[in-house]
């Protein structure tokens, strides 16, 4: 089954539904009786991968026809069947050694819908991106002033980018695909998924593109702690700067920034509490949890702390809620407290603890964990 190709210029809806069937081999009839083959019934031969949570049989009624071409070393086939994205890889040589991979898309619309992964090689990812994408870039996410290199786009393929899910030892740099439509500018991450995660910044029951200059600024020292999302079938991955403190000993203001990443299939939601130091290339991940609401539109609070050790060689225990958290106290292996949602404690090194809030509407808060 293939949409009109001119469907998408029309209709209400911004999904994969809307896609024009694109690709120099989209009318090679033998490919993709193959591909719906093997869709149907996997060999033993055939390698078969897919989200977490996602189903691998085959279609529930006749799949939509997104792309068929040469990527790479390979013939690809991209379908979808209303729930999910299947891409079928065979070699340019033959047949054998053939690869299903499948991905959770129900309700992906608009920047959700943008891009899909044609291939990956020699470190670099192509895209197919929707057909109302206008422009597409390679922006670093580490460096927001670094500014936007263009892609070409040809019959909606981007040039090569350099794919952050193939990083390995230590991360320095974090690229993403940066997609112009007429709704504004959009970032995508790759996670080593057939889509990439949209990437957006600000109060969790509000969030907004990530693209602006202020939400790059947030993410920049946070963007490596998107590795931690990587083969989880994330949708979206939400910064929220929540806090700033101001820290002991004329050390500087550090920031607190929540990531929270949440999957196709609803559960299996990540959240990070991060803290960032003056100076510091990057943040450190202090506290982090799975399946919790916080940092996220159904409780938009956290607490976190960490151990720190300031210019002047103390350290300290730091803490900070939201800007909600009336007062903060510490237990444990150190003692103290304060009203407002920031907390600085002398303590010692390897000093073990746990946090407690209180919002401002008397409702109690535990430390992230």
């Amino acid at each position: 089954m293939k949409a009109s190709p001119a469907a998408w210029k029309t209709s209400a809806r911004t999904d994969f539904s809307v896609w024009p069937a694109r690709g120099p081999l989209a009318r090679d009839g033998a490919l993709l009786r193959r591909a719906l083959a093997v869709w149907a019934r996997p060999g033993e031969s055939v390698h078969v991968s897919a989200t977490p949570d996602t189903p691998l049989g085959g279609p529930a009624g006749p799949p939509q026809l997104l792309y068929a071409g040469e990527v790479d070393n390979a013939r690809v086939v991209i379908l979808y069947d209303g729930l999910r994205i299947a891409r079928y890889a065979e070699p340019k040589d033959g047949t054998a050694g053939a690869a299903l991979d499948f991905a959770r898309v129900d309700g992906a619309t608009g920047a959700e819908a943008g891009a899909l992964v044609l291939g990956r090689a020699d470190g670099n990812v192509r895209y197919l991106t929707a057909p109302w994408v206008t422009k597409a870039g390679e922006r670093d996410l580490s460096k927001p002033g670094a500014g936007v290199m263009d892609l070409t786009l040809t019959d909606g393929i981007t040039s090569p980018l350099s794919s952050p899910a193939t990083h390995t030892g230590t991360c320095t740099t974090w690229n993403v695909l940066q997609l112009t439509d007429a709704s504004g500018t959009h970032l995508l991450s790759d996670l080593g998924e057939l889509v990439p995660a949209r990437l957006t910044a600000g109060r969790p029951a509000a969030p907004k593109e990530a693209s602006g200059a202020s939400a790059l600024r947030t993410w920049a020292p946070f963007a490596c702690s998107l590795a931690d999302a990587r083969g989880q079938g994330v949708r979206t991955v939400n910064a929220w700067g929540y806090t700033r403190q101001q820290l002991p000993d004329a050390s500087g203001t550090a920031t607190w920034v929540c990531t929270r990443a949440e999957t196709w299939r609803g559960d299996g939601s990540r959240v990070l509490a991060q803290f960032h130091t003056p100076g510091g290339l990057f943040g450190a991940a202090v506290a982090k949890a799975g399946d919790v609401p916080a940092c996220g539109p159904r409780d938009p609070h956290v607490l976190a702390g960490v151990l720190w050790k300031s210019k002047g060689g103390g350290w300290y225990l730091l803490a900070a809620g939201d800007k909600a958290t009336a007062s903060v106290r510490a237990t444990g292996g150190v003692t103290g407290s304060g009203q407002g949602n920031l907390l600085a404690v002398p303590t010692k090194q390897g000093a073990q603890a746990g946090l407690e809030g209180r919002l401002k509407d008397g409702r109690s808060i535990s430390g992230l964990r």
